[in-house]
């Protein structure tokens, strides 16, 4: 790589189904490891918070397992609303998401 070229060439259009798959196990597995602590927090917590935890970590599960899905028929790392590519950067911070920014942003 020379030093001239610009660092969007030399970064990646997609995330190949392999690195996909990694980076949602990784994401499963630390949800499920939050959702082992608050249960075993539970007694010394306040339930009310904890209950809200709990949901918001199912909710992100239920997003990894739909992203798993989208792995398998191959539209992974597709914007659900515009189809383009969603960039690499994105998925690398959030492996489920399946909307670019601009479209979360219209649908927030």
């Amino acid at each position: 790589m020379s030093l001239d070229t610009p660092q969007a060439e030399t970064r990646r259009e997609r995330l190949t189904a392999h690195e996909a798959l990694q980076r949602l196990e990784q994401e499963r597995a630390s949800r499920l490891t939050q959702l082992r602590a608050i249960d075993e927090a539970r007694p010394n917590a306040e339930e009310q918070m904890m209950s809200t935890q709990k949901d918001t970590i199912r909710r992100v599960l239920t997003e990894v397992e739909a992203a798993f899905a989208r792995v398998q028929d191959g539209s992974y790392g597709i914007c659900r609303t515009c189809s383009k590519p969603i960039p690499v950067e994105r998925l690398e911070i959030l492996p489920y998401t399946p909307y670019c920014v601009p479209c979360q942003r219209d649908a927030a």
